[in-house]
């Protein structure tokens, strides 16, 4: 069976799910039609990806053949379109982050659950063959105990990419700055690899930029709910920018990833296979991560986790991240904004 894919917001990322869905194998995904609320963008885009273009919400949800909704709008928009292709019986994938608030976040769940159609929240960071291999080596117990887990998003957007963006930097669509737009990925694998979060202490603030109304530096102290501690760093001021760092640290081993290259892979105890690991993948990354530009990233990680998506649906269970686990990284960023404003340690429930 083939799966036809609808996109709205046509933005950026939008090109990256078109790309993606075009790529995925076996011929079971197709992208069918795009919606914006520019009749001429949505004609561009639909030109370009060989598609119907609709501005029309409606129209584009009736749509024959659209079974699934790729939602690309800003981010504190993704409630409404989602609400509306849940009701209209149509699976439905969110770019991240899932909303802006925990509260919208569970209005999202919710109506897919009624509706019963699939959810799933974009991280595709998940899909990579690096990430997986750390998972399944601290599913292993080669960590030993684990003992720090961090993330260091340290990344640059000048002064146009707010000036210019129109929703960027805005409380009402943006939900937050550097943490919840360009940091969100490294927190949720960090808290992927790591678990939990039992609490977080953190600092905020608007540094190199101006005319933006939320924060381009973020720090948190993070207690994760095995006992480990954790900082998260996020930035877009850093010049010129920097590729994601993730750090797992245990009593037995440690990891270090720059994306999807391995900076660190070493265990007490060598194993099989640690000499091929260093070897396939501690050479240099080939994507610029977005650290600078926020086009510099590839598309193949959004093919894997829609391909997960199709092979969800064709074995009659959830994906991989849910709505659920798409909540958590916000439950996580919202946890440190209330830390910053209210200058005190909070418990995430």
């Amino acid at each position: 069976m083939s799966y036809g894919f609808g996109i709205i917001g046509l933005g950026l990322i939008a090109d990256f799910h078109a790309k993606a869905i075009r790529a995925i194998s076996g011929g079971k995904g197709a992208l069918v039609a795009c919606c914006s609320r520019s009749a001429e963008k949505a004609k561009e885009f639909a030109k370009k990806h060989n598609c119907r273009g609709y501005a029309d919400i409606g129209e584009f949800l009736a749509h024959p053949g659209l079974d699934i909704v790729s939602i690309c709008s800003p981010s504190g928009a993704h409630l409404d379109t989602a609400l509306a292709a849940a009701k209209a019986g149509k699976h439905v994938i969110v770019e991240k982050p899932l909303e802006i608030t925990l509260e919208r976040c569970d209005r999202i769940i919710e109506a897919c659950d009624q509706a019963k159609v699939s959810l799933a929240g974009i991280f595709q960071s998940r899909f990579s063959e690096v990430a997986g291999l750390v998972k399944n080596t601290l599913e292993q117990g080669r960590f030993g105990a684990l003992v720090l887990g961090d993330a260091y998003v340290k990344w640059f957007r000048s002064q146009e990419y707010y000036d210019d963006g129109g929703w960027h930097g805005t409380r009402a669509l943006d939900g937050g700055g550097a943490l919840i737009n360009q940091s969100i990925h490294a927190i949720d694998l960090l808290q992927w690899f790591m678990g939990p979060v039992e609490s977080v202490q953190a600092f905020t603030g608007t540094i190199g930029h101006n005319r933006i109304e939320v924060e381009d530096n973020a720090v948190a102290a993070l207690r994760f709910k095995n006992g480990a501690f954790g900082v998260i760093e996020g930035s877009t001021s850093v010049y010129p920018g920097f590729l994601k760092r993730i750090e797992i640290s245990g009593t037995r081993g440690s990891v270090v990833m720059e994306e999807e290259t391995l900076k660190t892979w070493e265990f007490a105890d060598d194993a099989p296979g640690d000499q091929t690991i260093r070897k396939k993948f501690g050479a240099g990354a080939e994507t610029g991560g977005g650290a600078a530009d926020p086009a510099a990233i590839s598309f193949e990680g959004h093919r894997r986790q829609f391909q997960e998506f199709i092979t969800a649906l064709e074995e009659g269970r959830p994906p991989l991240v849910d709505g659920l686990e798409a909540k958590k990284a916000v439950e996580i960023v919202q946890a440190i904004y209330t830390s910053a404003e209210k200058c005190k340690p909070v418990q995430l429930s």
